[in-house]
């Protein structure tokens, strides 16, 4: 499966028209970004608490609001067009909004919650309010801009920024993973994806309404390699593929994988004035599992950061989490001393350096759709 979608890639490359490579690259002002804590730079952790340590610890020496041993996809994305890391929106102090904001919340979902995060587990920021806050991030900040100046222009981005920016989505995980912990079958889940994927086109529009025209959309990664899917869920031997992964979780993620294709495709339609990137991170998170070997990884499936069991990992006590011992608290989920050779950090998100892999394999538009690279993903093919 992988190898195919790797040889598709490949040749995707080869075929990227010469007039879009001969063209300068965007030179994009502005990063917006939605999404879940696959992207979240410190939104969660702004409203519900800071990712504890040992987070990131291989890059920023401390806890950053990212759940990760150091950057993220979206970071690299912004070092990559020459931006600052963008600041979370929800952590204004301090923040600086001149080269764009990220919108994204850890635990959100492209559908509306109604059920809290204790009880749910699920954020109450979901799309549609990553939306409404964008919304008001856009007019506000040129109130703001052009009644105050001074520093705030220094701040907060351009007018002409939100319409030359990249704007990137990076959600969908929770919106699958949620109905499995809510003790949904597979086939329950499969009934929503739908609803999911109107919601998701609904908010591009939106976004697309408020001037944005360039947009670079993952689809999600294979929840059924994730080591709290895989303990959570108590998936039977029978079920798991030949490098573990839980095959009817997987096959989920791909189904709405090839309906967010379809959708990007209709948006095309809908907006024949935006360009619209589809990018396959399904298939690269899936090869660092199946090939980890060939890629620089020792340790597929088991997490860094964590604590017991075949994964190192426990539902209850995670990443950073502690345990009352003779009346001291005393750290449980401890870090792994070499996280570069992991796939997975802390049974849910990514490594930095698994994190870094998939940026140089998507930067180059190999595993986009159209085939484009990132610098030029507000050009047409």
């Amino acid at each position: 499966m992988e190898s195919h979608s790797l040889m598709f890639a490949v040749l995707a490359l080869s075929l990227t028209p010469c007039s879009v490579l001969a063209r300068k690259p965007c030179n994009f002002p502005a990063i917006f970004n939605f999404g879940d804590s696959n992207s979240d730079t410190g939104g969660f952790s702004a409203v519900f608490g800071q990712a504890p340590p040992p987070n990131g610890m291989s890059y920023f020496h401390g806890p950053v609001g990212r759940y990760s041993d150091g950057r993220l996809i979206v970071d690299f994305i912004a070092e990559s067009l020459g931006l600052p890391y963008l600041s979370a929106y929800l952590n204004g102090l301090g923040a600086n909004y001149s080269h764009g904001a990220n919108f994204a919340t850890a635990a959100s979902t492209i559908r509306q919650s109604n059920k809290t995060l204790r009880l749910g587990g699920v954020s109450p920021i979901s799309l549609d309010v990553q939306f409404n806050e964008f919304y008001d991030f856009h007019r506000r900040s040129q109130t703001v801009r052009n009644r105050l100046g001074g520093i705030f222009k220094q701040l907060l981005p351009k007018k002409r920024s939100f319409r030359r920016a990249l704007y990137t989505f990076d959600i969908g995980q929770n919106d699958l993973t949620s109905g499995y912990f809510a003790n949904m079958s597979v086939e329950q889940v499969r009934g929503y994806i739908p609803q999911v994927l109107d919601q998701l086109t609904t908010i591009v529009k939106s976004v697309h309404g408020q001037g944005g025209r360039f947009f670079w959309i993952h689809n999600t990664g294979p929840v059924g390699c994730l080591p709290y899917v895989l303990v959570g869920m108590h998936v039977s031997p029978s079920d798991h593929d030949q490098y573990g992964c839980a095959i009817p979780f997987n096959d989920l993620a791909q189904e709405f994988n090839r309906g967010l294709k379809e959708a990007v495709v209709e948006l095309r339609a809908a907006l024949p004035d935006a360009v619209i990137t589809y990018v396959d991170i399904y298939s690269l998170k899936y090869a660092l599992v199946s090939q980890h070997k060939k890629h620089g990884f020792e340790f597929p499936l088991r997490t860094c950061c964590g604590h017991g069991g075949k994964y190192n990992f426990n539902l209850k006590l995670g990443c950073g989490g502690t345990k009352r011992i003779h009346g001291k608290d005393v750290l449980i989920g401890k870090a792994c001393k070499r996280p570069g050779v992991y796939v997975n950090w802390d049974g849910v998100h990514y490594t930095q350096a698994a994190n870094k892999w998939i940026f140089n394999q998507i930067k180059t538009g190999a595993f986009s759709d159209p085939p484009i690279p990132l610098k030029m993903a507000c050009r047409r093919a």
